[in-house]
Parts: C-alpha cells; structure tokens; sequence
C-alpha cells in the first residue's frame, strides 16, 4: 500500500500493461518477488526484507492456494506495480468477494495511474465472478494509499454509521 494519489488521465497511463500473473511463470514470479521485497523494505510495508521463506515458498504457495491471483503492471516492459488478491465470502450478500491483500507501485511509477488501473482490473476479475464487493485494508496513517483508494471508489466500511467503522484486527498463531 506504498502508492500515491493516482492521475486517471497521466500521459504515462496508456503505457501500462496491466495482467493476471502467471505464478509458474518465470519472469512473473521474479517480478512478484521483487515489488513485494520492496513492499516489505518500505515502511507502510513494515521496513524489513521480505522474508527468506518467501523468496523460497511464495510463489508455489499462491499457485496451490485457491482463489489467490496477482495483478502485475508493467510499464515499457518493467514491473512497476502489485496486487495480492484472494477470494471470499460474504455471508451478508451470500455472494463472493475479492479481497485485495497487498498493493504495491514502485517509486519510479507513483502518481502515474497505475494504482487506479491495477484497482480496475481487479475489479473487473471480481465482476466475472459474480462477486459483490472487493475490500481491502490500509493504515490509517498511509495517506497517499487512502487517497489513492478514495478516488478508486474504497470507503472505510460501516454497517450502520451509528455503529462506527469497522477495524481490521490480527491475532498471530
């Protein structure tokens, strides 16, 4: 989630490819290991290198795990952006969703739309599945990520207002 506010009409938009990646494909996997690295190394990321057992088991993991898939954007032929996507539920619609677990636009590529185009595309796998909604977590302090989420159409999620919003919680094993 270490992405600026996005330019829907930035000239740099129209040369973005934007794909589903291919896990067992070699230049694929390399790329998805390499923006999540900088992910990691980032300090909305947590500031540390991504993980040794990651480099090791990641990709054959994504590939076993059902419904996982990963946008990747690439722009005049280098990765530039990330998304980790899984499948859900929800039992309130009794439809699927898209849960977007990680976002990631290189430096070089921020400010160029390529948040909102990775976004669109993912939303576009979940509208093929019939899903309901894609949701999504951010810092509360991640500014750039929110506005870039906001302009995309992400809101924080309240059933009822009077309520409050909800808080994405963990509890390590």
């Amino acid at each position: 989630m270490t992405n600026q506010a996005n330019s829907l009409d930035h000239p740099d938009t129209a040369a973005v490819d934007i794909l589903i990646a291919d896990y067992r494909d070699a230049r694929h996997g390399a790329d998805l290991l390499a923006l999540m690295d900088a992910y990691a190394r980032d300090p909305y990321g947590g500031g540390e290198p991504l993980a040794e057992v990651c480099h090791r088991e990641l990709l054959e993991r994504l590939a076993a795990f059902p419904g996982a898939f990963s946008v990747l954007a690439y722009r005049d032929g280098q990765a530039v952006g990330l998304t980790n996507c899984f499948m859900g539920f929800s039992t309130f619609m009794c439809r699927p969703l898209v849960n977007i677990h990680d976002v990631v636009v290189s430096e070089a590529a921020r400010g160029a739309g390529v948040c909102t185009r990775m976004l669109d595309k993912v939303a576009a796998v979940a509208r093929e599945r019939d899903c309901c909604k894609v949701t999504l977590e951010v810092l509360e302090n991640n500014h750039p990520a929110r506005a870039a989420y906001r302009k995309c159409g992400f809101k924080p999620y309240a059933l009822d207002e009077e309520y409050g919003q909800a808080e994405f919680w963990q509890r390590y094993l």
